[in-house]
Formats: structure tokens, sequence, C-alpha cells
């Protein structure tokens, strides 16, 4: 009989075929991966891997082993979500996720509220840009700004986020509007709406910084660095920055929480989302 473990920790490993993000995905280090993997390989008596010097890539029954592996993990997943879907009480943890900006400015700042209302509800805020799978509870609910399409979930539009032009007053009073210079997004979220509508604002002038992080862009803005297009929470919010005047209407985007359909009706999960809601203009 193997370890359960051992087959967890290689189900992780042939999600990429890579020891280092298996090792971040399980918060341990790249060797206890590559122990757990030759520890299934002797249990099963069977080679999982052929290691090469810079790789470990699946053999063809190491891919077999894989698959059957996640449908397991995906039943562990379902109990999982039973287990919260039966509780009958407002109570136990919730899991959010939520862009780092939205968690920091909206969500975490009104968690009293929460607890005033529902004291035996524990939360856990993720902060992450990647969308999460709610399928293997890597989160209970998910805020996004687009809605999924996975099979399984349901979504609750909660409010929507108004997007605008800022920068610092005294960026502004020290150049015309044609020398204005702007800041955006990398490339790893070219083609998003944000960015294609900064694009069109900005139309021949310079984008002189790019980052992935929202609040990287914002602390720029506000040192004066350019323009920045911002949701309104970390625009309208800040003293420290003026609105500049935008070509058309400005942006808007949907807010969306969603959560596995096994546990919509779960009374903390009930509670959570309307929380949620609740912290967004409508």
């Amino acid at each position: 009989m193997f370890d359960w473990e051992d087959l967890r920790y290689f189900v992780a490993f042939s999600q990429d075929e890579s020891l280092a993000k298996a090792a971040r995905q399980l918060k341990v280090d790249h060797a206890t991966v590559a122990r757990r993997i030759a520890s299934l390989e002797q249990a099963l008596e069977l080679k999982l891997v052929d290691r090469r010097p810079r790789a470990y890539v699946l053999t063809a029954e190491g891919q077999q082993v894989a698959e059957l592996g996640r449908r397991m993990e995906g039943e562990s997943f379902a109990v999982q979500r039973i287990s919260v879907a039966g509780r009958e009480v407002v109570a136990g943890e919730v899991v959010i996720s939520a862009p780092p900006s939205m968690a920091v400015s909206v969500i975490a700042p009104n968690l009293g509220k929460l607890r005033e209302q529902h004291p035996a509800v524990r939360i856990r805020l993720i902060a992450e840009t990647h969308n999460v799978s709610l399928t293997r509870r890597g989160a209970d609910v998910a805020v996004r700004l687009s809605r999924p399409t996975e099979a399984d979930i349901v979504a609750r539009k909660v409010g929507t986020v108004s997007f605008g032009l800022y920068a610092s007053p005294a960026y502004l009073a020290s150049r015309t509007p044609e020398s204005y210079e702007f800041i955006g997004y990398d490339d790893s979220m070219d083609g998003s709406v944000q960015q294609i509508w900064l694009d069109q604002q900005a139309m021949s002038r310079p984008v002189v910084l790019r980052s992935n992080s929202l609040d990287v862009q914002h602390a720029a803005a506000c040192g004066g660095v350019g323009v920045a297009a911002l949701p309104y929470f970390l625009g309208d919010w800040d003293e420290s920055l003026a609105l500049v005047e935008c070509v058309g209407t400005p942006l808007i985007r949907e807010v969306w929480a969603s959560t596995h359909d096994d546990v919509r009706h779960a009374p903390a999960i009930r509670s959570v989302m309307q929380f949620i809601a609740d912290c967004f203009p409508k």
C-alpha cells in the first residue's frame, strides 16, 4: 500500500512537471517533493519519472498514475465541500481570494462588520491576481472583475468598480495635457480591459512605467511619475491624487463573487457572499 501523501505530492508535480512549482504550491522545498516521488515509485514498484540532468519528465506510466491521482484528489475535494455544505450554523473558516488592491482597500477594512454580525466565522483573505481553483478548494469565494465560466461554479454580480485617470497635482501643474506621460500594465496584462482603455486615453503619448501591480502604479502616480488608470478606491480615496479628464466615459467593470455549486447554500458561504456585496457600490 502506498502513502496517500506521496500521491498528493506527485499529482502536484505532474501539473507542470516542475519540482520548483510543486514545492511552492505545497510550501515545502523541492527536495521534499523529489523524495515523495521516489517513495511513491518504491511503493508502487513503478518508474513514474525520467530523471534528466535539468528536469523530471513523466513516463507513460507516470502520466496514467497522475491522471488517476487527479481524479482521486478531485473526489477528496468533493468530500471537503460536502463537509462545508452540511454545516447548519454560520461558523467555520471561509477562504476569500481577491485582487491585492481590492483585498487591501475594500474588503479588509470592512471585515470588522462581518465579525460583528458573525463572530463564529473565521476569514482567510488571500490577495492574488491569478484565478484560483474553487473546485480544488484554493478558495471558498473568489472575487474578480470578470464572470467565471467554469462548470459547477456559481457567480453573483456584487457591484461595480469605476476606473479613472489620476496623477499628483504637482505633476499636472508642471505640464500641459499634450505632454502627459502614462503608467500602465506590463506584458502580463496585455489585452486586459484596463490596459486597452488606458492605451485609448494615452493615444500617442508615451507610457513611461509599466508594472503588473496596481499598487505600484498607484504609488508611482502619487510620486509624480505620470498618469495612471486606477479604480475609485485607490484614486478617489487618496487626497494626494487628482482626477484627470478622460476621453469619453470612465471605465466601469463589474465585480463578481463566485463559489462552488456544492457549497453555495452553506450558511457561512452565503453570509460572506452577502458581506462582499455590501462592500461595493451597485
